[in-house]
């Protein structure tokens, strides 16, 4: 049972794209997943990151105080900036700049965990680069998506705030204290919530794709093309500073995964609550899915080239 497990979560690229293709020709078969569906469902999936986080977790931060610094700082510069650029150089729709940019100013994404397990990194340092994100994205996700994106539309900055510490800071820190409390009951939850997470996430993917699909359609070029660049560039700036910054391999692969990959859930959330245009929240969508498949090629490419290497 925990091996069938373990790879229906590992196959969540699998499961988001399938999800999301079909949403596109069957729309109402996942457009009823939406509205407090979202918002509950971004809320289980922190609660599961809680769950697997303990007090050593934090500790871990004076131990490779560097390699956070510099993973946090490049979640925070890279991917605004890059989903700034291609919002301009393909020329998007409002709507859908907007959706880029504030994606791309989200956290790093939990399924990063999974992915840098994959590629034989460094795990204990994707979790606290996660974990680090996940905090300060309680201000610099509504602060960066002000700044880039307030040129285009009014953005409410304090409503961004509020629905990210309620949906990111309050499940994760519920986690944490029912893992201190209750880690029996944790244990036993452990190999079932990873894939109750993998698809809450499809459900959501789709539910957005499904209910723009005439929009995403028509814009599918110009559109794919942004967010493939976004989390393509996001990958490659990625691993390229880690090691001209001189941390090693292992090291680099962890921070290309943790920028490259992103919280889409909370981008589909925040731009479904605080955003008129519902068209906002399709470049999350369609990150989740592009972030996943990249990150798992990748990953697929990295086990094999450490195929003779002991894991990190």
């Amino acid at each position: 049972m925990s091996r069938t497990l373990t790879w229906l979560t590992n196959a969540f690229p699998l499961w988001v794209l399938a999800l999301s293709t079909l949403a596109l020709f069957h729309p109402a078969w996942f457009t009823w997943f939406s509205g407090p569906w979202i918002v509950w469902g971004l809320a289980v999936i922190m609660l599961g990151m809680g769950l697997t986080l303990t007090l050593d977790d934090f500790r871990a931060v004076l131990r490779l105080p560097r390699a956070v610094a510099l993973g946090f700082l490049a979640q925070f510069t890279i991917m605004p900036f890059l989903g700034w650029a291609m919002g301009r150089v393909f020329a998007l729709e409002t709507p859908f700049a907007v959706g880029l940019i504030l994606v791309a100013c989200c956290p790093g994404g939990t399924a990063s965990n999974v992915v840098t397990y994959l590629a034989r990194a460094n795990v204990c340092l994707s979790v606290v680069m996660t974990m680090c994100s996940t905090f300060a994205a309680v201000i610099l996700t509504p602060l960066l998506t002000s700044w880039l994106a307030g040129a285009l539309v009014e953005v409410d900055g304090w409503g961004l705030f509020l629905s990210t510490f309620q949906v990111v800071v309050l499940p994760v820190v519920l986690g944490l204290w029912v893992n201190r409390l209750a880690p029996g009951f944790v244990r036993r939850t452990q190999l079932a919530l990873p894939l109750v997470s993998v698809l809450v996430i499809a459900l959501i993917c789709a539910s957005i794709i499904g209910g723009s699909a005439a929009a995403v359609q028509g814009a599918a070029f110009r559109l794919l093309g942004a967010v493939f660049g976004l989390h393509a560039g996001g990958f490659a700036l990625g691993y390229v500073v880690a090691r001209l910054t001189g941390f090693d391999r292992v090291v680099a692969r962890t921070v290309s995964i943790e920028v490259g990959m992103q919280n889409s859930g909370l981008g589909v959330v925040l731009a479904s609550k605080h955003f008129a245009d519902p068209l906002t929240a399709v470049p999350c969508a369609i990150s989740s899915v592009f972030h996943s498949v990249i990150g798992s090629i990748l990953a697929g490419w990295w086990r094999w080239r450490s195929r003779g290497d002991r894991p990190a």
